[in-house]
C-alpha cells in the first residue's frame, strides 16, 4: 500500500468512525450511501476497526446491529481528525490554485461559459477560484438523480445536453464522472479536470 492509498484508508476510517459516533444505530448500507463507497468495503473497514478494538458491535433482534466506538476508538478518531486537518489544508490550497490555472487557461483561449460536473466540497473550492476570472458558470451536473441547487443553479443529471467545456469538480469521482460524461455523448475534448492527487 503506497502513501496515497494509506491516506485514503486512514481518511475513510475517520469518516466511518464519525458516522457511527452518534447515538442512532446505522446500517452498513446507510454508511455506504453516506460515504459513497461499496457496502463490502464498509464491512471490511468495520471488521478491521473491530479487530483493533476501536469499534464494538451490539446485536439487536431481527439480525440488526449497532456499531459503537470504544474509548480507544474515540481517541483514535481524535488523532485522525488532527492528522487530516493538515491534509485538507493542503488539498484546499492545491485545488484552489489548480482550478484557477485551468480557468485562466480556458479564458485565454476565448472560453466565456463553463459547466461543472460533480457537486462536493471540491466543487465549492473550484467555484471560489472561478470568481477570480471572467468565466460564467452556466450549468451544474451530477450523477444519478440530480437534485438541489449549487450557488443558485439547478443541479441537472449528466444526461442533460452540453455544448460548453465541462469541468470535473470532484477529485474523488473524477474517473467515474469522466466515464459517465463520455457515455452520455460529451466530446472528450470538452472535458477538463485538475491534476491534484490528494484523494
Amino acid at each position: 500500500m503506497n502513501d496515497n492509498e494509506k491516506a485514503v484508508a486512514s481518511y475513510r476510517s475517520f469518516l466511518l468512525m464519525s458516522e457511527i459516533a452518534g447515538e442512532e444505530p446505522i446500517s452498513q448500507r446507510e454508511i455506504s450511501r453516506r460515504l459513497g463507497i461499496a457496502v463490502g468495503l464498509v464491512n471490511s473497514y468495520l471488521k478491521n476497526l473491530v479487530a483493533k478494538g476501536y469499534v464494538r458491535i451490539k446485536a439487536f433482534p431481527s439480525n440488526r446491529y449497532s456499531y459503537l466506538l470504544t474509548p480507544q476508538g474515540i481517541a483514535e478518531k481524535s488523532r485522525l481528525a488532527y492528522q487530516h486537518l493538515s491534509y485538507f489544508t493542503g488539498l484546499y490550497t492545491a485545488a484552489r490554485q489548480d482550478y484557477l490555472e485551468l480557468f485562466r487557461g480556458l479564458e485565454a483561449e476565448g472560453v466565456r461559459e463553463i459547466v461543472f460536473c460533480g457537486v462536493d466540497e471540491v466543487a465549492e473550492i473550484a467555484y471560489l477560484s472561478l470568481q477570480e476570472t471572467g468565466l460564467q458558470l452556466v450549468q451544474v451536473m451530477e450523477q444519478g438523480e440530480a437534485e438541489g441547487a449549487f450557488f443558485g443553479r439547478i443541479v441537472q443529471p449528466i444526461t442533460a445536453p452540453v455544448t460548453r467545456p465541462v469541468i470535473i469538480t470532484s477529485l474523488k469521482r473524477r474517473e467515474s464522472l469522466r466515464e459517465e460524461l463520455c457515455l452520455a455523448g460529451v466530446d472528450r475534448n470538452l472535458i477538463f479536470t485538475v491534476s491534484v492527487d490528494r484523494t
